[in-house]
């Protein structure tokens, strides 16, 4: 198991990088993580949602994503409720008080998820969350310790040096715990390190003698691109790094979820991709991006009373292209409707009013992977369109209807396997802002090359080809660098003496 002394530490990379290292040394690996809280999940091959770094971490192992990786994700809905996801299927909103003592009956769920999970592999890799050390979660604690009983695995233990302060984590996480927990940590990972390891010798040595666990080993800090929910604020705050003719912004919304539908611009030499921070301005972007909500109608309110509704109507008299996933589909429609309270108190708001469309909350939520096709366009950035077959999943409580000034983005052929023909998504007339529920979309690189091509030519510039093959491919490279890196950075051996119970 994999423990942090904090929340961003990286236990979420290292345990993406050991399920990698196993399944390379011959194994069947798999991740579990019995409790998730995050905004940024999937839909799995049976229309169930889970959490998006179990997914990552299933990956690297080189298997499907499966909720019994992930039984029990928590989404949050304001500061104090959480809508629980229990084995891929909502259970419905909670408090945390509620949520608190509701924990005790999922012991249940997520030993029988864990043990159903070991009888299909080798070696599975837990991770856990926060830290292990906040004493006043300790009871009913299903994630951390409480989990490492469950399962009784052995825990390693990892801190990060970049923030500072790696030592004192480590050392005041350790002695927090009770001496029956503290037995189940059998080694430290000091993550994140910039310089001269000789020069951290020294404290590791006084480290090891202070709380007789030995630190296996010392993760370079490094830029490996893969989605990694522990490193989420770094990513909204950076750059792409690129410095290329066509900018892509995202509004990071108090609610954005699914943010991971905009990573594989990073992988583009002429993108900029930027994140619109909380009280920034919209820059001078090609394409806008208003992505998914978990409370898409406070979010709206956010964008009208930042500023950022004038900004937006500014870029689209400008003819830029405006586009919504999900959430950010129903923000650009005329109106929102919640006449059941599903997600807010307030039943009835308008939207920004870029697309002819009204969308309708309701008790029941779309969890469907899908294969669909861009319908052809006479005008604006989809006409003549060669690459126009996307896939993604959907995740949404709303169901929106068309007025007169919309038509349809795509067409959805196949949902969970199954044939079907559904329209999906709007566009409107002049086609500069359209909006779909269909995430991912971006990840299919013919269609967000072609897409961009035609921005490029908008501007000017040459067309070019992508610098890499497939997202895929790409991600599959990273998560061989990553096991590399790891690799050559900690020791194996200890690693599997660990593994074994030597």
């Amino acid at each position: 198991m994999v423990q942090g002394t904090a929340s961003s530490v990286g236990k979420s990379i290292i345990t993406a990088a050991l399920c990698r290292i196993f399944m390379e040394d011959g194994y069947k690996v798999a991740p579990f993580k019995s409790q998730n809280m995050a905004l940024n999940s999937y839909i799995t091959e049976e229309g169930l949602e889970m959490g998006r770094a179990q997914v990552v971490q299933a990956e690297a192992s080189g298997q499907k994503p499966s909720v019994l990786m992930n039984p029990i994700l928590l989404k949050p809905t304001t500061d104090k409720k959480c809508q629980v996801i229990l084995n891929g299927r909502v259970y419905g909103n909670l408090s945390a008080m509620e949520y608190h003592l509701f924990k005790p009956k999922l012991k249940d769920i997520v030993k029988e998820a864990y043990e159903k999970l070991c009888s299909l592999n080798d070696i599975i890799v837990i991770e856990g969350a926060g830290s292990p050390a906040e004493i006043n979660l300790r009871e009913n604690d299903l994630v951390n310790m409480g989990m490492a009983e469950i399962a009784n695995s052995p825990v390693i233990l990892v801190g990060d040096i970049d923030r500072g302060g790696v030592f004192a984590s480590i050392y005041g996480t350790i002695m927090l715990l009770s001496e029956e927990e503290r037995s189940r940590v059998k080694g430290v990972i000091i993550n994140k390190f910039r310089g001269d390891v000789e020069i951290l010798k020294p404290g590791i040595e006084m480290l090891e003698n202070l709380i007789n666990i030995p630190v296996l080993g010392v993760i370079p800090y490094t830029d490996i691109k893969i989605e990694d929910e522990d490193s989420l604020a770094e990513r909204f705050k950076r750059r792409s790094g690129n410095y290329g003719e066509i900018n892509v912004e995202v509004l990071y919304l108090p609610h954005v979820s699914n943010f991971t539908d905009f990573n594989v611009f990073e992988t583009q030499q002429d993108v900029n991709l930027r994140y619109v921070m909380r009280g920034e301005s919209i820059g001078n972007p090609d394409i806008l991006i208003i992505p998914g909500s978990k409370n898409t109608i406070e979010d709206l309110i956010y964008i009208r009373n930042s500023g950022l509704e004038k900004q937006i109507y500014k870029l689209h008299k400008e003819g830029k292209l405006i586009v919504g996933i999900c959430g950010g589909y129903q923000i650009l429609g005329n109106k929102i409707r919640d006449p059941y309270g599903t997600e807010s108190s307030i039943k009835e708001i308008n939207g920004l009013g870029l697309l002819d469309t009204e969308t309708v909350f309701e008790f029941e939520k779309t969890t469907t992977q899908v294969e669909a096709e861009i319908i052809d366009k006479k005008n604006g950035i989809f006409k003549d369109l060669e690459c126009r077959d996307i896939i993604g999943y959907e995740i949404h409580m709303g169901q929106t209807r068309l007025g007169r000034n919309a038509e349809p983005f795509a067409k959805i052929r196949k949902r969970l396997h199954k044939e079907v023909e559904v329209f999906d998504g709007a566009i409107n007339k002049k086609g500069n802002v359209f909006g779909t529920y269909i995430h991912g979309i971006f990840d299919n690189i013919k269609f967000t090359r072609e897409l961009l091509n035609k921005v490029r030519k908008f501007k000017g510039l040459k067309q070019i080809e992508s610098n890499i093959g497939s997202f895929e491919e790409f991600k599959e490279n990273e998560y061989k660098k990553l096991a590399r890196l790891v690799r050559e950075n900690i020791d194996m051996n200890k690693i599997y003496e660990i593994v074994n119970g030597d």
